[in-house]
């Protein structure tokens, strides 16, 4: 009888602290990146038995404050626990606040709050109450990885110009969004270890990829001993690699181009040298924030490591951990058991760990 009553109780307790997640995602549903972003926060929650629901905002800044007043303006039974937002546009905190009136608390993914929100509205639960706080990838880590092994490659291949010097071009994200401006510094970071590397000009691409080939059309006949591109999203590069390609130059040779993200065209020019340096793992910051979430929910919060959390997620890629990495995502690949890096299901675990290299072995 006391097995009984404890038995029913605990799945009494398990429906009562069920909690459930709105992700407003900010790319296109057709966006490789963004997509991937998505199926891998679905399958932590699927993991951790979190109800997700996933809603794309189109790359419309606008649309992503529609998608808020609708969540809002559910029956109260029908409003999800919390929601999973990024700061795109610096959307975030008008978002924050729609929801909050709602009573629905918000959780910040890939890009938090921008050093200029903070010193102006305060942080997370304190000056912007409605946000529990955030979860980013140290996003200047990929630019100085990518532009340090481009820079690696093209002294190695002697691309320097009669001047002496290698010349790069880079094709930056956007102008606003915290990631963005991360993966500059990063690349910034590197060029400045490197004297005799000139960055020649950089233009913002919009993370599209017919952008990008426009703008490399251009950039070729204004700046024609830049031998290195940096780019700052896949797409991007791959909208160089069009160009040049239709110039008939031969990237890896005549050009080196650099990319971030983990799609599967990635991975194959990498492989096959079209691409000379990628960086990516950070399409997994939504899953590690429902690990997060999972845990404030039932009762182990997060505040002790940080409300504004920002860990390493991007690793440079070879040849070989791109082979690796298709094998083990390509298709969905193999599932991820979320529960080990829940601290609540593991009560030992002081800190999150969320090294994506561990995914690869």
């Amino acid at each position: 009888m006391r097995f009984l009553i404890a038995l029913l109780c605990g799945m009494f307790c398990q429906q009562v602290l069920a909690l459930s997640v709105t992700f407003i995602n900010p790319g296109r549903s057709d966006e490789t990146y963004w997509v991937t972003a998505g199926k891998a926060a679905q399958a932590a929650a699927n993991s951790l038995g979190i109800k997700f629901e996933q809603i794309y905002a189109e790359r419309d800044h606008l649309r992503v404050l529609e998608i808020a007043r609708s969540l809002a303006a559910r029956p109260k039974e029908s409003r999800p626990d919390y929601a999973l937002l990024t700061n795109d546009k610096q959307t975030l905190l008008s978002t924050v606040r729609i929801l909050d009136r709602a009573g629905i608390k918000s959780f910040a993914a890939f890009n938090g709050l921008t050093d200029e929100e903070r010193a102006q509205f305060g942080e997370p639960r304190s000056g912007v109450s409605g946000l529990l706080g955030s979860l980013e990838p140290h996003g200047s880590d990929a630019g100085y990885l990518t532009a340090r092994a481009l820079i690696k490659e093209g002294l190695r291949l002697r691309l320097q110009a009669p001047d002496g010097k290698l010349h790069l071009l880079a094709l930056a994200g956007d102008r606003s969004t915290p990631s963005s401006l991360q993966r500059n510094q990063g690349m910034q970071r590197a060029l400045a270890e490197q004297p005799d590397v000139v960055l020649d000009q950089q233009v913002y691409a919009d993370w599209r990829r017919d952008k990008a080939g426009e703008q490399m059309s251009w950039l070729m006949r204004r700046h024609p001993q830049a031998r290195l591109i940096w780019a700052a999203s896949d797409q991007m590069a791959f909208g160089v690699l069009d160009v040049l390609e239709h110039a008939r130059l031969t990237p890896g040779r005549d050009m080196l181009v650099s990319g971030i993200n983990t799609s599967t065209e990635a991975m194959q020019a990498l492989i096959n040298g079209r691409l000379s340096a990628l960086a990516g793992g950070h399409f997994m910051c939504g899953a590690w924030s429902l690990v997060m979430l999972y845990d404030y929910h039932h009762g182990r919060d997060f505040a002790d490591e940080g409300l504004e959390l920002s860990k390493p997620m991007f690793i440079l890629f070879d040849k070989n951990l791109a082979e690796r990495f298709l094998a083990r995502f390509a298709n969905e690949g193999r599932a991820i058991d979320f529960r080990g890096y829940s601290r609540v299901l593991n009560p030992s675990r002081r800190h999150y760990e969320f090294d994506f290299e561990l995914l690869l072995k």
